[in-house]
């Protein structure tokens, strides 16, 4: 017989899909929830490769993340930065003294061969971590992103440029010959999960990335595990990172219902509820039309409880039992 399966899959971006990755490791129980990260932030910079969401979430989980700066360890000292200043170097992309020692030792590893998946794992492990963490993929894929400045590499956008061009839309180059992450697609083909979560993350350019991986989407489709999305946007605010602004940009009006009908158009048949915060009730009918159905609760994590609570939540509207 069968065995039933226990493990949840999260898809997830950076500082807002692990605040609820966090609470979601906090209510399951240790080893039972992957993380499959968006690797289309990465880049190589000074010479190191930099994967901007994957360390978010090591570090969040590891619960070494700096909770004021949203980004980075906590404790962080800028001695490196500071040197490379006076030597007039790049220091737009600020790497603390600490977090700079996971770049140095994952491009070590890559450059001696190793898989960003291996590495990754690797590194989960030298953190405490239970929680399995998957690149999307192990081939390069870079957000690119087109602005009336011309089309920008995402971090030259989003930190060099402190997201201030206009959007007028977004490329994913590399994507189409990218193979998704080898053990997660072995694990949805074999039924492994029993839950997925789409956490409050950046539709665009976190979430698109890994949903527009060749075949990805249509696994997550072709499963049996209910699929829930939780909304980035909370009375018309992303709480975390430049998504409102991207949508107004955009001309599609940033609210919970334009995110729903994002996922509804661009994966017809993938999401089975959509999770929106309190302030957003009234929006739940207009939602409901578009073909599935929602659940209403505080989405806004400021606490550690605040996650957990939102991760049980996210749960039960799977249909799924929590520890």
């Amino acid at each position: 017989m069968t065995a039933t399966p226990r493990d949840i899959l999260a898809l997830s971006g950076g500082v807002g899909g692990a605040k609820l990755a966090l609470g979601l490791a906090d209510v399951l129980a240790p080893g039972e929830l992957h993380v499959l990260v968006n690797t289309g932030d990465d880049f190589t910079h000074l010479g190191l490769q930099i994967c901007p969401d994957i360390d978010t979430l090591l570090y969040t989980l590891a619960g070494r993340a700096n909770q004021a700066q949203g980004w980075g360890l906590e404790g962080e000292s800028w001695a490196t930065m500071d040197a490379l200043e006076q030597l007039g170097g790049e220091t737009w992309f600020r790497l603390g003294d600490r977090d700079m020692a996971t770049h140095l030792w994952r491009s070590q590893q890559l450059r001696a061969g190793a898989q960003l998946s291996a590495v990754t794992s690797a590194l989960a492990l030298r953190m405490g971590i239970a929680s399995h963490v998957h690149p999307m993929t192990d081939d390069p894929v870079h957000t690119i992103v087109h602005t009336g400045r011309g089309d920008l590499p995402f971090q030259h956008y989003f930190v060099r440029d402190r997201c201030e061009p206009a959007v007028s839309g977004f490329s994913f180059d590399g994507i189409a010959l990218a193979q998704p992450n080898v053990e997660l697609m072995r694990r949805l083909h074999d039924g492994a999960f029993r839950a997925v979560l789409i956490c409050p993350s950046n539709p665009f350019v976190s979430i698109d990335p890994i949903l527009q991986l060749p075949g990805l989407a249509a696994a997550l489709r072709a499963g049996s595990a209910p699929v829930v999305v939780v909304s980035p946007i909370v009375a018309g605010l992303a709480l975390k990172g430049p998504a409102a602004k991207m949508m107004a940009e955009l001309g599609m009006g940033a609210s919970a219902l334009e995110v729903a009908r994002h996922y509804c158009e661009q994966y017809p048949g993938l999401m089975d509820c959509f999770v929106i915060d309190e302030s957003d009730a009234t929006l739940a009918a207009e939602i409901g039309e578009l073909g599935v159905a929602v659940a209403v609760t505080s989405t806004v994590m400021k606490s550690r409880a605040d996650k957990q609570d939102l991760a049980r939540f996210c749960l039960q509207a799977c249909g799924s039992r929590q520890q």
